[in-house]
C-alpha cells in the first residue's frame, strides 16, 4: 500500500470514529439499598402495627395494611422495571447512531447521515425542554424522554455542539 493510501485509509478511519458518544438512563433517586431499607421498615411497621391490631380484635386491618405494603413494593419493581431502559447516542463525521432500548430489552437502532440531520427542541416557557428529536430522511426521533429538564438542558447542549462539529468538518 502506498503512502498515500494509507493516508487516506487512516483519515477515512478516523471520519469513522465517534468524537461524541451519550448514555442517557431514566434517573433513580432510591437504589437498591435504599429500597430495601424501606420495605424492611415498612414491612417492621406492618408488623408492629398488625400485632397490636391482632391483639385488640381488629384483625382486617392486619390483611389491608399488608395489601398496602404489597402495593407498595409491586409499585417498587414496576418503577425499577421501567428504569432498564436506555438510550446510546454517538456522533462520528459520518455516522449519527442511536440505539434506543425498552425495558423488555427490545433494542432499535437509528442510523443517520450527520449532515442531513437536524435536531429539533422544543421549550416551554416555564417547563423548559419537553421535547428533542433528531430529523432526517423522513424519521423523526425523539430522544431523551425520560431525563429531568436539567439533564433535557444538558444533552441538548452538547449534542447540538457535537453535530455542529460534524458538519462543519
Amino acid at each position: 500500500m502506498s503512502d498515500t493510501n494509507a493516508a487516506s485509509a487512516a483519515a477515512g478511519f478516523a471520519a469513522d470514529e465517534p468524537f461524541f458518544h451519550a448514555s442517557l438512563t431514566p434517573h433513580r433517586s432510591l437504589g437498591r439499598t435504599g429500597f430495601m431499607i424501606l420495605m424492611g421498615a415498612l414491612l417492621f411497621g406492618w408488623l408492629v402495627t398488625g400485632i397490636f391490631m391482632l391483639s385488640h380484635g381488629a384483625w382486617p386491618v392486619f390483611g389491608f395494611f399488608g395489601l398496602d405494603v404489597l402495593g407498595l413494593y409491586l409499585a417498587f419493581r414496576v418503577n425499577y422495571r421501567a428504569a432498564r431502559a436506555h438510550e446510546e447516542v454517538s456522533v462520528s463525521r459520518t455516522a449519527l447512531d442511536i440505539l434506543k432500548v425498552a425495558p423488555s430489552g427490545k433494542a432499535q437502532s437509528h442510523h443517520f447521515n450527520p449532515f442531513w440531520a437536524k435536531f429539533s427542541v422544543a421549550r416551554h416557557t416555564e417547563i423548559g425542554i419537553t421535547r428533542m428529536a433528531v430529523e432526517a430522511q423522513g424519521q423523526d426521533v425523539a430522544i431523551g424522554t425520560f431525563l429531568n429538564p436539567d439533564d433535557r438542558e444538558s444533552f441538548a447542549a452538547a449534542f447540538s455542539r457535537a453535530l455542529a462539529r460534524a458538519k462543519a468538518r
